[in-house]
């Protein structure tokens, strides 16, 4: 990976993005069944537009999938996704992934260890593609946006969502699932002017309680100023110049 210092002097705002994605890179070339999920999105007729998380993520698949790795990039934000429906707490009391609620499709669900009524109930929901994968992986690095001071709000239907794996282990007192027993997760977190560290903080301890392995080099966030009341228009190209940098100069191509 190329440092870099520009000739503006910013080279040292450059290299927050450089090295952690170099850290990313390098770890996850040591696995071989890798996921990525993508979060952020934007008007499906802008399709000159990009989501900055959704670029880096597609560079690092091209990358991994040029050094041999099977790797899956999954854009959330494109997949029929239905809002939790918090069984957790009914009044019948937490009925999250008990066994009736196994989604009886062998080709959605081939471990049978999908569990969720919301898929059951909606038969054109779609977090089965997700679940598929996960249940193959070594490596997942989940690529979110921060707005209004947390994450996206698909991510957080997403994760939502996954409650049944951990709540098999904790509540219901089952073993974990064998395929996730040694999973690695990630999160690459983008915002422009508050609370990145913090939300990333949160979602990091979130993994450890579904179980997962959370190494160091599988999470980093970026944000472009420390002075949250900053929003200028200025500041947000500033933002997309010194993200561009590390696309065109940064990263493997």
């Amino acid at each position: 990976m190329k440092q870099f210092a520009g000739a503006d002097g910013s080279g040292a705002r450059k290299s927050r993005l450089i090295g952690p994605c170099s850290r990313l890179i390098k770890h996850l070339e040591s696995k071989d069944h890798i996921l990525l999920l993508t979060t952020s999105n934007r008007y499906p007729e802008h399709t000159w537009d990009a989501p900055k998380t959704t670029q880096l993520a597609l560079r690092i698949r091209d990358h991994l999938k040029q050094e041999g790795k099977d790797v899956t990039l999954l854009d959330v934000a494109k997949l029929r996704i239905h809002t939790c429906e918090g069984n957790i707490s009914s009044k019948r009391g937490n009925g999250c992934g008990v066994p009736e609620a196994k989604l009886p499709d062998h080709a959605k669900n081939p471990t049978g260890h999908h569990r969720c009524w919301a898929s059951i109930n909606n038969q054109d929901d779609q977090l089965y593609k997700v679940s598929r994968e996960l249940f193959k992986a070594q490596a997942v690095v989940f690529f979110v946006s921060t707005r209004w001071g947390q994450t996206n709000s698909v991510y957080q239907r997403l994760f939502e969502r996954l409650s049944w794996i951990e709540n098999r282990v904790t509540t219901l007192g089952e073993a974990p699932i064998p395929q996730l027993k040694k999973l690695e997760a990630g999160m690459v977190l983008f915002g422009h002017n508050w609370n990145d560290e913090q939300v990333l903080k949160t979602q990091k301890q979130n993994f450890k309680w579904f179980g997962w392995k959370t190494p160091a080099a599988l999470s980093f966030s970026w944000q472009y100023t420390t002075d949250p009341e900053e929003e200028s228009p200025e500041s947000y190209l500033g933002a997309l110049k010194e993200f561009g940098a590390l696309l065109k100069t940064g990263l493997p191509r």
